[in-house]
Formats: C-alpha cells, sequence, structure tokens
C-alpha cells in the first residue's frame, strides 16, 4: 500500500473517469470549490483555537508571576520574623546545647539546613 505524506492534503479521486463533458467540467468545479470553503473553515478554525491557546498561556503566565510574587513576598516576611525571633531568643548568656529553660518556657531548637524548629513545651 502506498503512503502518502502527512504534510500534504490529497485531493479526492473519482473510482470511475468520466466523459469529457461540460456537466463534467461543472461537477469538476463544484468539488473544488467545496473543498476550498472546507479547508478556508478549517483554517478558520485552527486560527480560533490558537488565539485561544495563546490566550490561556498569557494567563497562565500572569497566575504564576503572581505566585511567585506572593511565595517572594511570604518568604521576605518569614525571614525578616526569623531574624527578629532568633534575636530576641537567642542571648549571649544562653548555654550552647540549644537547650534552654526561661521562667515562662521550655524550648528546644534544632537547626538544620537553613530552617530551625522550635518546640514549646507548657
Amino acid at each position: 500500500m502506498r503512503r502518502i505524506p502527512q504534510n500534504r492534503i490529497q485531493p479526492k479521486i473519482s473510482t470511475l473517469p468520466r466523459q469529457r463533458s461540460e456537466a463534467a467540467a461543472f461537477l469538476d468545479i463544484y468539488k473544488l470549490v467545496v473543498e476550498k470553503k472546507r479547508l478556508q473553515q478549517e483554517l478558520e478554525n485552527m486560527e480560533q483555537r490558537r488565539q485561544q491557546i495563546a490566550s490561556r498561556l498569557a494567563t497562565l503566565d500572569a497566575q504564576v508571576a503572581d505566585l511567585e510574587k506572593n511565595a517572594q513576598q511570604i518568604r521576605s516576611q518569614t525571614d525578616s520574623t526569623d531574624t527578629a525571633l532568633k534575636t530576641v531568643l537567642k542571648e549571649p548568656s544562653q548555654p550552647q546545647n540549644n537547650r534552654f529553660k526561661t521562667d515562662s518556657f521550655e524550648t528546644d531548637s534544632f537547626e538544620t539546613d537553613g530552617f530551625e524548629t522550635f518546640f514549646l513545651e507548657y
């Protein structure tokens, strides 16, 4: 079976050849006009779909940018809160074993990979 390349649209072929006449010529014209209209409609549909996809991509880009901005703001707020918390909790007279007791609470502090976790015991 002969394989047709995908990049080229093949015209429809009649199985029986027609005699040369004015009616056959008009029939061929009609077939070509119908195919032309079909292809134009397909092209319009593809353009509409392309515009929908481009619009959706723009929306997704805007959402990603907003979420990245929010994440950056949260990160900067967390960093400033962590810095303030470290300055309040870390005093020079505290022991070096990361376990200390104050009048109101007891805290265990573990620091790994840039994150610090506090456990408060009541």
